[in-house]
């Protein structure tokens, strides 16, 4: 659900949006998608001659209208004095009214954009698979928990802990090497928003436009939808310093782009926060930022372990606690069924396997996966070598960890 907020009558100013402190915002209200967090100040009247009334609605405008539960009003007292009457103020539509929004927004601390260093391309799809079970994806496959915790992986690797690989093809895995730029480039084809949350930091908010008409999907054939009713979209991109936060809305039909510096040594998911059926249905993937210093740096502790220990949850080794790539034991990989996914119709001519087939899912160890740049068949990775997979033999010994 999304909440929307406003103080009729009151001058309301937003200096903080996820943790960071932003240069004073002044707006007749603001939105909230799923966890995101403001700071406000409101500005009161001098004179205690009235009360006023304010106004929260918990919506959701992806589901259909259900009287009394979606939208839901929610409306309280601004008391001045408790005898005081209740001054009205006149309605107005939401689309005459000035509304918090991350690209008008400024981070105080002056930090000018990132340099882009790196992109990955993270898309919101929805397909059902063989089994007949819903799946949703923003890589190659649905998240999936690994059996072994990919922190576990990335401290117990050595230096295989750089390449993706050893995560699992269902962790989604990106292997960001220390300070590393990366702008992330996320599209939503579909007719929903997604509220996009991201651990371990804050992300930039650069851009924000219409996705391609070509890679979008169709809702629910019930609500007698198609490409003519997409609205304009237009780009917008930050002036001045960009707005950081850890959470965006990605509204409908959009794409955003964010940029974040992995500075953070850890495993961070990044995830939709409509939960369960988006985050839990597999709309997560997985940045593993600096495995190598995470190594020297941190201690996992003794209880961690031990709780591990008592649920028969591995801890070291790749995805499925065996060492190199072998993932003898791997989870059964998703299948999509094919014409699943709701996508529009490709055009005449199309092959079936494009990039805008339902089945042109990448192989995770192939050279568009999603950490090809860290590949070992990359001129870029650390452990490239001549042969495809000379860099990791499937059954190798423990490795050693990075001194």
């Amino acid at each position: 659900m999304y909440w929307r907020f406003t103080t009729p009558g009151h001058k309301m100013e937003i200096i903080e949006a996820d943790g960071i402190t932003s240069e004073p915002c002044e707006v007749d209200g603001f939105t909230l998608a799923p966890a995101q967090r403001y700071s406000a100040i409101v500005t009161a009247h001098e004179s205690s001659d009235f009360n006023f009334i304010y106004n929260c609605t918990m919506y959701a405008d992806f589901i259909p209208f259900i009287p009394g539960l979606n939208p839901r009003i929610y409306t309280g007292l601004i008391e001045y004095r408790q005898d005081a009457p209740i001054k009205h103020m006149e309605i107005v539509g939401d689309d005459q009214l000035v509304w918090a929004d991350d690209l008008n927004m400024h981070a105080l601390n002056g930090e000018p954009a990132l340099p882009m260093d790196r992109q990955v391309v993270l898309e919101t799809r929805a397909f059902i698979s063989t089994e007949r079970i819903n799946f949703r994806k923003l890589g190659s496959l649905p998240y999936t928990e690994p059996l072994v915790p990919s922190l576990f992986t990335a401290m117990s690797m050595g230096e295989q802990a750089m390449d993706p690989r050893v995560y699992g093809p269902q962790a989604q895995a990106y292997v960001i090497p220390l300070n590393q730029s990366v702008e992330i480039l996320l599209k939503n084809p579909q007719g929903q928003p997604h509220s996009q949350h991201q651990h371990g930091g804050w992300f930039q908010i650069i851009e924000r436009g219409p996705v391609d008409r070509s890679e979008l999907e169709q809702p629910p054939l019930p609500l007698n939808f198609s490409l003519a009713d997409v609205p304009f979209i237009p780009v917008q991109r930050y002036t001045g310093v960009p707005m950081s936060r850890d959470t965006v809305d990605v509204p409908p039909f959009s794409y955003v782009k964010l940029r974040f510096r992995g500075d953070n040594p850890g495993v961070h998911l990044h995830h939709c926060h409509l939960n369960p059926t988006h985050s839990g249905a597999g709309l997560s993937i997985t940045f593993v930022v600096a495995p190598d210093v995470l190594q020297k740096t941190l201690r996992i502790p003794d209880e961690l372990y031990e709780m591990c220990a008592r649920q028969g949850i591995k801890t070291e080794g790749n995805a499925v606690g065996n060492w190199g790539l072998d993932f003898t034991g791997l989870p059964t990989v998703p299948v999509e069924l094919v014409g699943s996914s709701p996508r529009v119709p490709l055009p005449s001519g199309a092959p079936p396997n494009s990039a805008n087939s339902p089945d042109s899912a990448i192989p995770p160890n192939s050279v568009n996966s999603p950490d090809s740049a860290n590949s070992p068949n990359s001129a870029n990775s650390p452990n490239s070598a001549n042969s495809p997979d000379s860099a990791i033999p499937p059954n190798s010994t423990p490795p050693q960890p990075i001194n």
